[in-house]
């Protein structure tokens, strides 16, 4: 535990406390019958100027190769979403889960594709060594947590999606393109943060 965790707690814990209306979400797109449970993990560095780590998957997989997002999957019988996210980090990143200080669970994404995903925000320390599965990821990176988190980076969006207009969310840091449920989750979580303060400490 460090100030970075202190300032964060405060702030995700207050963000947390009233209901915030027209979050994010994909349910309307979610096929029907029962969702499955997911979650991912959001882990924060602990710098002066902290990072998010984001992955890329591989081009080689059925659902949304390329794509950029938080390690994360679906939860193993008996796990709740923190045992999920924090396992996933460790089996796609190769990040001890005890390196990760959980700050808690924010507000859970439904996807087009049937998911319930639930994200888990942590800190860890800088410049872990990262050993990521080529089986999951294909590379990795670590982008600013204000840039990311600034309204003023996001560009909304719109395409056809199984015969509907779907609007989403972009954002673009240093060519990684971040977009659909991972950018719908940070922008989720920008409703939620007084993160401006955050970033000034």
């Amino acid at each position: 535990m460090g100030p970075l965790f202190d300032r964060l707690k405060i702030i995700f814990d207050e963000g947390h406390g009233v209901q915030l209306p027209g979050l994010r979400t994909d349910a309307a797109f979610a096929p029907p019958g029962e969702v499955r449970p997911a979650a991912v993990m959001i882990g924060v560095t602990d710098r002066a100027e902290p990072g998010v780590i984001l992955t890329h998957r591989p081009l080689a997989m059925r659902q949304h190769a390329g794509q950029v997002a938080f390690p994360g999957g679906k939860l193993d019988p008996g796990e709740d979403a923190v045992a999920a996210a924090l396992r996933e980090t460790h089996e796609e990143l190769g990040i001890n889960p005890s390196d990760i200080s959980v700050i808690g669970a924010t507000d859970r994404f439904i996807t087009g594709t049937g998911y319930d995903i639930t994200p888990v925000m942590g800190v860890l320390p800088p410049d872990l060594p990262i050993v990521p599965n080529p089986h999951e990821v294909s590379d990795w990176f670590e982008a600013p947590l204000h840039f990311v988190l600034d309204p003023a980076n996001r560009v909304r969006k719109q395409a056809e999606y199984r015969g509907r207009l779907r609007e989403y969310t972009e954002i673009v840091w240093e060519g990684h393109r971040i977009w659909g449920v991972t950018a719908a989750i940070i922008e989720n979580l920008s409703e939620r943060l007084a993160w401006e303060g955050l970033i000034r400490g």
